[in-house]
């Protein structure tokens, strides 16, 4: 007797261990791997697809974040989400990249998590089944690259990054894309990907207007325009500078606020055009980086929006600025055309010339400038972030499902 009620037990175990199994295999627990999430498009990603939805209605038990600690202050409190802190975080980038080398695999299995969200495509973790994500985009532009020195860290960095990121793309089991202009260039280098899913970022409410704002003429007073991004040698905001310039001497009352290139590694190039074509600082601002708070009110107190980015994975910036409801004169590189297609007036962001053109069509055409902004806030409602939470979920499950099958 006592034999048989031993049985039972250990049948009842092994039931019980089955359906643990079982539940575990249809429902993914994820890992999040966000160890190098320094960048502010990274962090805004992160927080808006955890604080978009609960992933529990989509199938995801539960959701395990590895990050720093004040990246992982800010997360959510919730019941689905654990947050791991390895003292590793706190040391230099090669202990970083050392423990998720060597250590984070081991992790992740101790939670239970089995399938995981790489948020940086440069990373060298070692889990299957994984989904890499890809944010970089200057690696793949030759062009671009070429705009630092031969023999420079920068080039250095950037040819480092390219190699890692082929890699670790070829490596995972699927990967995310933010544009489809991202997916084509990138896979010219990486080959044909197995899994592919283009997932934008969202826009966070805070840039968004549900109207295009009342319109106005140049006769009413000083034209507003504002270009968003930090000073680097791809953000051309020298250019935009000298093109403020030929229209002030066209006859135009236009002023340029240039928030955020106050910081970055273009900062001499641009304050040298503005003390030769602003000398006075009368209608020409470098502003440093501001809070998402800031740059909305930055834009809705704008007339005209300029973006003069010749590499981009995906224009945030650009993006909240169609939520706001504003005419765009943008550059007509990369994906700039895939996210804003009607809503803007395209310009080289190379030529100064061009982008003078693009804003004195704007400037001049009232039923142009109302058309485009139309356009352009009736697009950005295709970019929110639970749309982007229920997609990234919602893939992580797909690849989740493909992975058991296979194994069974």
């Amino acid at each position: 007797m006592r034999c048989f009620v031993s049985c039972m037990l250990l049948q009842q175990n092994k039931e019980n261990s089955d359906m643990r199994n079982n539940f575990s295999a249809l429902n993914p627990i994820v890992a999040i791997d966000a160890s190098r999430n320094r960048s502010g498009g990274a962090i805004t990603h992160l927080l808006g697809i955890l604080d978009a939805v609960d992933p529990r209605d989509h199938g995801i038990q539960q959701v395990h974040v590895w990050s720093y600690s004040e990246l992982l202050e800010s997360l959510p409190d919730a019941p689905w989400l654990v947050k791991h802190n390895p003292p590793a975080l706190k040391r230099s980038l090669l202990h970083q990249v050392w423990w998720q080398r060597r250590n984070l695999s081991r992790e992740i299995k101790a939670t239970g998590c089995n399938v995981l969200l790489t948020t940086d495509a440069g990373s060298v973790a070692r889990f299957t089944p994984s989904v890499v994500m890809s944010r970089d985009m200057l690696s793949f532009e030759g062009k671009e690259m070429l705009r630092y020195p031969l023999f420079s860290f920068s080039r250095l960095r950037l040819w480092l990054l390219k190699w890692l990121q082929v890699r670790s793309l070829r490596k995972a089991s699927g990967a995310l894309f933010l544009t489809q202009y991202a997916a084509d260039v990138i896979q010219s280098y990486t080959g044909k990907l197995n899994t592919v899913r283009i997932v934008p970022h969202g826009i966070g409410d805070i840039f968004r207007r549900e109207n295009i704002p009342s319109d106005w003429t140049a006769t009413e007073g000083t034209i507003r325009c504002t270009y968003v991004s930090n000073a680097d040698l791809y953000k051309h905001q020298w250019h935009v500078v000298e093109a403020m310039g030929m229209l002030r001497k066209a006859g135009f009352e236009v002023c340029l606020s240039l928030v955020g290139a106050g910081s970055g590694s273009a900062v001499d190039k641009i304050l040298d055009t503005v003390k030769r074509v602003d000398p006075e600082r009368s209608f020409v601002k470098v502003l440093p980086a501001q809070k998402h708070e800031v740059i909305s009110q930055h834009l809705f107190e704008s007339d005209v929006f300029i973006f003069a980015s010749s590499c981009e994975n995906m224009p945030n910036t650009l993006v909240e600025a169609m939520a706001a409801g504003l005419p765009i004169a943008c550059s007509d590189r990369g994906p700039m055309p895939e996210v804003l297609q009607g809503g803007g007036v395209y310009f080289n962001p190379e030529e100064p010339a061009s982008i003078f053109k693009a804003v004195q069509s704007i400037i001049e055409n009232k039923s142009l400038r109302t058309q485009i902004a139309r356009v352009a806030l009736e697009r950005s409602k295709l970019f929110s972030w639970r749309r982007c939470a229920e997609e990234t979920w919602r893939y992580l499950g797909d690849i989740h499902a493909s992975y058991s099958k296979q194994r069974n």
